[in-house]
């Protein structure tokens, strides 16, 4: 038993009792302060996602007083980095930063080694990008209105490109046949790269690509843009309409680079990893490259306005995943 009888005594102990109970009190990201955050990357090095965690992880860094190191891996459409992570102290030490196949993957894969809702805990979105419809130059349609025009004319006769089943094209595409009523001919290929090369030479007409990879080949004349899967049209191409604009009622695909943390954070440990992200990625360097890149910020709202959107992309893409039987095979 401790006697607090004697003044210095008492004096020394209750300061040493108080020093406790607040280095009890402190989140977890204070306790593990000397070591770095580990930002786990779905995809490999030299990639989109890959871009957007090097963009922002010194920021990120800056806003949280610590370092954050990038580490990739990539396999199995992000299942690998996702698993990691949601197996992962929920102590803010180790973060996941994904791509729009977060969504994606609960309906394309039969089974998960994790629960895309239950495992995580949604911190935010770094950027949101459009695709473009492109074509090959020689191909006679010149907008997307005659791509739909043709399309009907000939059903399943038209091919469009993509870098594999289930990939981000592939989707684009079944998408674009639900809302304008076409029926098209989907070619995987393994790999964007094989697929946008063909579509420049000629051997397939269609490729829904990624407004920055594509951007230099539209530029030079080897493709041609037909319409923007976004809203609004692409910063980079503000003469393109978009996909609403060209008559296809309700067409929206965006690629997209979500934040999450193990489940189980505590709520103030949460606040500040939501808040540190919301400040790294309003500095001007990161707004500037993505918007370069033609991406825009993800708008700020309440708490729950990324889970919200998470759970749409989640919903759109189960739908269109079972209406048109894609399979990741």
């Amino acid at each position: 038993m401790i006697h607090l009888t004697h003044p210095t005594r008492r004096r020394t102990v209750l300061r040493a009792m108080t020093a406790g109970a607040a280095a009890a009190a402190l989140p977890a990201v204070h306790a593990q302060g000397d070591r770095p955050v580990s930002l786990i990357v779905s995809y490999p090095a030299g990639g989109g996602a890959d871009l957007m965690a090097r963009l922002i992880a010194p920021h990120l860094g800056t806003a949280l007083g610590r370092s954050v190191v990038v580490e990739n891996k990539p396999g199995a459409s992000g299942q690998i980095a996702a698993s990691f992570v949601a197996k992962a102290a929920p102590d803010g030490n180790t973060l996941l930063l994904d791509a729009s196949s977060f969504a994606v993957n609960p309906s394309l894969f039969a089974k998960l080694p994790y629960d895309s809702e239950k495992d995580f805990t949604p911190l935010g979105i770094v950027a949101l990008f459009p695709n473009v419809l492109v074509c090959t130059p020689s191909y006679e349609a010149r907008t997307v209105k005659d791509v739909v025009r043709l399309a009907k004319a000939s059903p399943a006769r038209i091919s469009y490109a993509s870098s594999g089943n289930g990939s981000a094209q592939h989707l684009a595409g079944a998408l674009f046949e639900d809302r304008a009523g076409v029926q098209l001919v989907h070619v995987p290929y393994r790999g964007g790269g094989p697929a946008l090369t063909d579509v420049m030479g000629g051997q397939v007409p269609l490729f829904f690509a990624n407004v920055a990879s594509s951007l230099g080949h539209i530029q030079s004349g080897r493709l041609r843009p037909l319409g923007a899967t976004s809203r609004r049209r692409a910063r980079a191409l503000p003469e393109v309409p978009t996909m609403e604009e060209a008559g296809v009622p309700g067409y929206e695909v965006l690629e997209w680079n979500p934040v999450l943390a193990p489940a189980g954070l505590a709520p103030a440990l949460k606040t500040r990893l939501r808040d540190a992200l919301r400040k790294a990625s309003a500095e001007p360097e990161v707004l500037g490259r993505i918007r370069s890149l033609s991406g825009e910020s993800f708008p700020d709202g309440p708490e729950g306005l990324v889970t919200a959107f998470l759970k749409a992309q989640q919903s759109q893409w189960a739908k269109v995943i079972r209406d048109r039987k894609i399979t990741a095979g």
